[in-house]
This record gives C-alpha cells, structure tokens and sequence, in this order.
C-alpha cells in the first residue's frame, strides 16, 4: 500500500528545515517540502512480504537506480524511525529479488506482467521492463543496503537473496571484464541509436583493461566506448562496502578474496587507462574509454557522473586530478555543458540540446565546499522550476518553461539532498 499520509517524523523534518530556510530562503523549503513530501505519496509502494516497490515517477516502472537515489535522503531519518528504516529496508530486499532474476537488467516491473521492453533482442521476462546492463545499476542496492546498515545499524536486509545476488554482482563484473566472453547482447528495432547496441548487440569493441564493460550509461543511453569511468569509481567503492559486509556483518572469505581482487583491478585500470588530457594538456579522468587508446572527454547528467566522485566516495573534493576534470567538465569542452539566459550546467545525450538538468546541478553543489556556490545553484533551481516547485529532468537554460518529465523522483529528492547539505545535514558514509 503506498503512503496515505506523511508520517511524523517527516513532518517534523521538513519543519526543521523550514526553520533553518527561515525567511530568506524560504522558497527553498517550499520547494523541498513538496518533493520530500512528493517521493513517499506518490512513488513507494510496500508490499504484504515486507518488501517495498518504487515508481520512478511518470513510468510504471521501478528502476534499482533511481530507487536508491529516491530514499536516500530518508536515511537521516531512519535513524530515529523504525518504520522509514523497515520500508528502506524493503526496498533493498525487493533490489536484490529482481537482481537474482537477472543482473543485467536495469528495470523492472511491480509484477510479473509482462510490460516494458518485451521486443527487444535479448533475454527478457515477465518481471523485466528493461534490460539495458548498466553498472550502476548494480552498485546502487549494494550502496543502499551498505547505507541503511551505517545509519540505524539494521541488517535484516543481509539475508540470503542479498548473499546470492551478491554473488551474481561479483560473477558479472569479473565477465564483464572480458567483455568478449560475455552472454549478454541487446538490440532494438530504433532510429534512435543511443537506444541500441552496435556489433550484433555485443556493443563497441573493447579489450580487457581491467575495468569491467557497461553496455548503457546512467541515462540509460548506449556507451560510446564499453569502460565507463565513473561507473567504475562506483563499482571500486561498492566492492569495498561488499568487503566490510562480509567480514563485520557477514562471514564469508570468498565473497571477500573475490571483491578484493576486483576492487583492485578495476582500481589498477582507472589508474592506467582511465585518464587523458584535456585541451590544456592537463591530467583528468575521461568519461569513457576502450582500452585501444580511443577516450571521451564529456560528463552526464546522470549520476554516477566524473562530477559524482567525491560524493560517491571514490576521492577527495580536493584531488588535483578530480579539479582538473572539474573545471573541463563546467566548460564548453564538454559537449553536453550548456549555458543561456536563465542557467548554465550539465545536460545529456538523452534530452534535447541546451537543457540542462537539476540532478547535475545538484551534484555541482554538493561536490563543492564554496558555500555561496551551493547557494546559487539552490537559488536557480527553484527559480527554474517552471512554477512547479518540483523538479524535472532537463529544462531550457533560455526558457525554463520547457521541460521534460512532470514527475521525475530521483530530480526531486536530490535537490532536498542538496538543501540539506547546505545546512550540514549528511547520510553517513
């Protein structure tokens, strides 16, 4: 059943942030009031099992992504209610339940109803509404189960599906580390190529570098060369939460050898493979590589982005090699940063030119210690929220007013992240 009312410890909350807005900033808590408040009424759904089904908004649909970014901020919370921390808690064993029915796929349906993407060339099933393989798809319910356990040291959520999907992560990132012996192909009858793999579904080729091979990005947009950086720093970062699991929580040396041994190589191959030069023949970390010399230098919007490191764990906000990518990916030679009349900032392949997105603006305020810096990113979030007091995918940085997605969740909830930030309000890492 979803939520009919908001509980009380969320009302309280979104009073105490009301109160630190005080009256200078108060469209921030207006703004942070209704999408906070958004995410519990409209997109979760707690199921008679225990286990808690998320809508990622306007499509029927749960994404194991999205749904992690969507409770997130919840957390702070959870500490102190049992219930929020039980639903959190759902959500995990509902992540892991789907990803021991196929850890490739990136989305899912509530029930095993067929919907979704069921023509599309690949092994697809009732329960699938997507199976574009992404890394982080993978990485965000390890993230969140690793969360939830740091934040109200609950650990109901480590029962067995958790240890067998466990299992599967680690045997698909060591496949996919040679992309070449891979079972996994996708195609789809498109004229939109990003949708799409190349090479008979097997995608662009790559050899082993190390790093382990991601057919789509976040965006769920196809990857221009297989490696995908900053999926990789997340995956280096998860597989060091795997390792902790399983030798404070759990007990089990060969999940741990075998994390260890990943997070080592994929680490190895970020360091060696991973990078380039920038126009200013400056170090910086490309977007995506294919271990044959070819590399991209861009940002997305979606998270995990180069933008995210620091924020996702993988490095310090002060490393030399992060603020040099940095500042390329905030200029005009990252093709997707867009600038005009009303905003400038981080855009994607997934949504038309010249639009940018919150979620990416978001992520620039919070991987900066410049208070005023993150003040003005707030400031022009809600001032571009085309009166919605929401927040959308991507708008026009001349005519707020276009916009896509009405009802985007994960956009919501990481502006509310980023308000809480400003006011030192963090989920424990």
């Amino acid at each position: 059943m979803p939520y009919k009312d908001i509980p009380k410890s969320v009302e309280e909350f979104m009073g105490k942030i009301e109160q630190k807005c005080g009256s200078e900033h108060a469209d921030w808590a207006k703004n942070f009031s209704t999408a906070f408040a958004n995410t519990l009424l409209t997109t979760v759904k707690r199921h008679s099992d225990g286990t808690t089904f998320l809508l990622t908004g306007d499509i029927p649909a749960m994404w194991l992504r999205d749904s992690t970014a969507q409770v997130r901020p919840y957390l702070v919370i959870a500490k102190e209610d049992k219930d929020l921390a039980a639903m959190i808690s759902g959500l995990v064993k509902k992540q892991f339940f789907y990803i021991n029915i196929d850890p490739y796929a990136n989305a899912f349906n509530e029930e095993a109803n067929g919907a979704g993407h069921q023509s599309d060339h690949t092994e697809v099933n009732d329960w699938i509404w997507e199976r574009k393989y992404e890394i982080d798809s993978l990485c965000y319910p390890v993230q969140l189960a690793y969360l939830l356990y740091k934040n109200t040291g609950q650990t109901d959520q480590f029962d067995d599906s958790f240890v067998s999907g466990i299992e599967k992560i680690l045997n698909v990132f060591q496949t996919e580390q040679d992309h070449t012996k891979s079972p996994y192909r996708f195609e789809r009858d498109t004229t939109r190529l990003e949708d799409t793999l190349v090479n008979d579904g097997k995608g662009a080729k790559v050899v082993p570098t190390g790093m382990t091979w991601s057919g789509f990005r976040p965006s769920d947009d196809t990857c221009q060369y297989g490696y995908l950086v900053p999926s990789n720093m997340f995956a280096v970062v998860v597989l060091g939460y795997i390792e902790e699991i399983f030798q404070t929580v759990l007990s089990n040396n060969q999940i741990v050898a075998k994390a260890t041994t990943l997070r080592e190589e994929i680490q190895r191959g970020i360091e060696v493979h991973g990078k380039t030069k920038n126009q200013a023949q400056e170090t910086i970390f490309a977007y995506e590589v294919d271990g044959q010399g070819n590399t991209s230098i861009m940002d997305d919007s979606n998270v995990p982005n180069l933008m995210a490191a620091p924020y996702l764990g993988y490095c310090s906000s002060k490393d030399e090699t992060y603020l040099q990518t940095r500042k390329t990916l905030l200029s005009p030679e990252n093709p997707y940063f867009y600038e005009g009349k009303y905003a400038k900032g981080i855009g994607s392949s997934h949504t038309p030119e010249n639009y940018v997105w919150p979620i990416a603006l978001a992520m620039e305020g919070m991987t900066t210690d410049d208070r005023k810096e993150k003040e003005r990113i707030l400031d022009l979030l809600v001032a571009t929220d085309a009166g919605t007091n929401l927040m959308h995918e991507g708008f026009d940085v001349d005519n707020p007013n276009n916009y896509t997605r009405e009802w985007f969740s994960w956009a919501n909830m990481m502006f509310c992240e980023l308000v809480m930030d400003y006011f030192d309000i963090r989920v424990e890492k």
